[in-house]
C-alpha cells in the first residue's frame, strides 16, 4: 500500500464540495457546492473559473450529449441548455424534508440520481434511473444517504454507496437492472465514512472517506492498496480529469468544522494518479 501525494487544484471555502466530473467535451471539471447552491467549473489548462448559483440546493452537474448540463436539484432534474441561459425540469417531484445528493451517468446514458432526507433518517433516500425524455424508476427506495455510484470499466458491474452503512457495494449490472447485491470492502471503525466514488481503468475503485481525510483504492477484489492523505477531514469525492484522464480531483468540505483548516472546501489534485476512465454524458 502506498500514499500518493497531492496538490491544491482550487483554493476554495466551499461549503460541501461536491461531486467532481470531468467534462471532457470543453476540457474543464465540473463541481458543486451543495449548500452553496453554487455549480462551479474549472479549466485546468487556462485555470479560468466559474460560479453559476442555483435556486436551490444542487446535489451534482453532469455534462449532457447535446451540450449544457443536467442538474440533480432538491425538487428533481433539471437541465441548463449550452448558453447556461435556459433551465427546465426534466422531472419535477418535491418531497417535504429530502434533497438532491450524488448522481453518476450509466453507460447507456441515463441519469442515477440519489435523494436523502436533510436528517439522514434510515430510508428517507432512494436512487433513481432517469432516462433522457425524463422516464423515472426507482431503483432502491431503502436508501439513507446515496453517495458514491459508478461502473466497471466493462460495464457489467455497478458500485453504491450508502454512507451510513460504511460499505462500497457491488451489484451485477445489465440493460440498467440490477442483480446480486454484496460488498466489495467495508470502512472499519474510526477511518470514517465512505461518500463519493470513481473507478479506474484497472477497475479499482477510488473512495472518498468524510471525516477520514483520505482518499482510498481498493482493487476489483477489494484489498485497500493506495491511500491519498488530505489535510482536511471531509473528504467528499473523487473523479479522473486532465489529459489523458490520468488526474484524480478531489473535493472537500467545511460545514459543521468549528476550527476548519485553511484548505478546507478546497479542490485537490493528484498529478498521474492513474488511468480513468471516459464518462458518458446524460443522453437527455
Amino acid at each position: 500500500m502506498t500514499t500518493t501525494p497531492y496538490e491544491v487544484a482550487v483554493r476554495a471555502e466551499a461549503e460541501l464540495g461536491e461531486g467532481p466530473t470531468w467534462d471532457a467535451a470543453a476540457g474543464r471539471l465540473l463541481w458543486i457546492d451543495i449548500f452553496g447552491c453554487r455549480v462551479h467549473t474549472y479549466d485546468p489548462a487556462t485555470g479560468r473559473r466559474t460560479v453559476r448559483r442555483t435556486e436551490q440546493h444542487v446535489g451534482a452537474v453532469k455534462p449532457r450529449a447535446g451540450g449544457g448540463l443536467v442538474l440533480n436539484l432538491r425538487d428533481g432534474v433539471g437541465l441548463l441548455d449550452p448558453s447556461d441561459d435556459g433551465f427546465r425540469w426534466l422531472h419535477h417531484e418535491p418531497v417535504p424534508g429530502r434533497r438532491a445528493n450524488d448522481a453518476a451517468v450509466a453507460p447507456d446514458g441515463s441519469l442515477w440520481a440519489g435523494t436523502m432526507r436533510y436528517d439522514e433518517a434510515p430510508g428517507g433516500g432512494t436512487l433513481s434511473r432517469i432516462t433522457g425524455d425524463g422516464s423515472v424508476e426507482v431503483v432502491l427506495d431503502d436508501v439513507a444517504v446515496s453517495n458514491g455510484t459508478g461502473w466497471s470499466p466493462d460495464g457489467r458491474l455497478m458500485y453504491y454507496i450508502d454512507s451510513p452503512t460504511r460499505r462500497i457495494d457491488v451489484f451485477d449490472y445489465a440493460d440498467g437492472r440490477l442483480s446480486g447485491r454484496r460488498t466489495l470492502a467495508g470502512i472499519e471503525d474510526g477511518a470514517g465514512f465512505p461518500d463519493g466514488l470513481a473507478v479506474d481503468a484497472d477497475g479499482c475503485v477510488w473512495v472518498a472517506l468524510w471525516q477520514g481525510a483520505a482518499v482510498r483504492r481498493y482493487t476489483p477484489e477489494g484489498q485497500l492498496d493506495r491511500v491519498i492523505e488530505l489535510p482536511v477531514p471531509l473528504v467528499t469525492a473523487c473523479a479522473f480529469g486532465g489529459a489523458g484522464l490520468s488526474d484524480l480531483y478531489i473535493t472537500t468540505a467545511r460545514i459543521g468544522l468549528t476550527d476548519p483548516p485553511a484548505l478546507a472546501g478546497s479542490v485537490f489534485v493528484v498529478p498521474g494518479a492513474g488511468k480513468g476512465v471516459a464518462q458518458p454524458a446524460f443522453a437527455g
